[in-house]
């Protein structure tokens, strides 16, 4: 605790000490940081929350503009969680203060719970992400590969909190894990010399920090593959539809396209698929990573005097503010690049 007082990371997001932490940054926070980087986070945060600065104007918002403001970040069913719990926050007039009953909200699962918990409201708890992972692993030198580690991570990380340390500062106790783990304990190279944990690190008095935690050998990612259609009329629009508001990038706005499958199409089978009869010419294509598959994806793009076809119509100037995935920008940069 007397390193985090020293050390402790200015965040957007972070109560400055002497503060009260407000339970809608905190919340926000944790539902962007999900499979994202602080980096890549901070200005979608800051632009987010001058958008929508409370729970409340959240809440009231339109769920397209949501969808808006999140596009870039990913995993877009965080953003219709996001606004389903703000609306059910404003029905119980205000954040629950225990992890119970936070776990009841929409988008909440075990770990986001515990981490509001400790840091907006001072529960005794201490929240597992990966650098707190990282961090217990190597303090109780856990070898047993992850994910099967999971459980002897928490048991240990529990064992941790209940340090009279933890238990007086519960709020900055989550947080120094979180910060010792992304400035000293780092995957590679850890800075040993400089933790203030280093007498006690058991990894570190067997020589084997750097490999920990172990983790179990992924299998490789599956390919699938798509052809997505540009289609723009006399006047500079193009054509765009929406998802599906479940499943992968549900709801968000796409280019018309054909589905994603483990096998390339043929150009008579993309065109099957095509929006409209035109002269269509090939682009390239682009590559995007999710999660559990690589996914490729053909451009053909084509002009015509009047579009009719099923979606709508966005003049091409609008499409920064559109609510677009990061793959969608792919392929509209490498149409507009072309």
């Amino acid at each position: 605790m007397h390193w985090y007082d020293r050390n402790r990371r200015v965040l957007p997001w972070r109560a400055r000490p002497g503060e009260v932490a407000d339970p809608y940054r905190v919340w926000l926070s944790e539902i962007m940081l999900q499979q994202t980087t602080v980096t890549a986070v901070v200005p979608y945060y800051e632009r987010f929350l001058t958008r929508f600065p409370n729970v409340a104007a959240l809440a009231c918002a339109d769920a397209s503009d949501v969808m808006a403001a999140w596009a870039g970040l990913g995993y877009y069913a965080r953003a219709r969680n996001l606004h389903a719990c703000a609306k059910a926050v404003m029905a119980l007039g205000g954040f629950p203060c225990t992890i119970e009953g936070l776990r009841a909200l929409p988008g909440i699962g075990p770990y986001t719970a515990a981490a509001i918990a400790a840091i907006a409201f001072g529960v005794p708890a201490v929240p597992i992400d990966g650098n707190v992972e990282r961090v217990v692993s190597r303090l109780y030198a856990i070898t047993t590969p992850l994910p099967a580690a999971k459980p002897e991570i928490a048991a240990a990380a529990l064992q941790l909190g209940a340090e009279p340390a933890a238990q007086a500062r519960p709020s900055d106790f989550a947080q120094a894990l979180f910060d010792l783990g992304a400035s000293l304990c780092t995957p590679s190279n850890p800075a040993c010399v400089l933790c203030p944990l280093t007498a006690g690190c058991a990894a570190r008095q067997q020589s084997i920090a750097v490999s920990l935690p172990r983790k179990a050998p992924k299998a490789a990612r599956p390919r699938r593959f798509g052809v997505q259609f540009w289609l723009t009329d006399a006047s500079g629009q193009v054509l765009l539809r929406q998802r599906p508001p479940r499943g992968l990038l549900g709801g968000m706005t796409e280019l018309p396209g054909t589905p994603w499958r483990a096998a390339p199409w043929t150009l008579a089978e993309a065109l099957e698929h095509a929006p409209l009869t035109a002269d269509w010419a090939d682009l390239g294509a682009i590559s995007h990573v999710f999660t559990h598959f690589e996914l490729q994806l053909g451009v053909l793009a084509a002009r015509v005097p009047t579009v009719q076809a099923e979606g709508f119509l966005l003049p091409v100037a609008e499409l920064p503010q559109a609510a677009l995935p990061s793959v969608m920008r792919k392929c509209v940069r490498l149409a507009l690049g072309q």
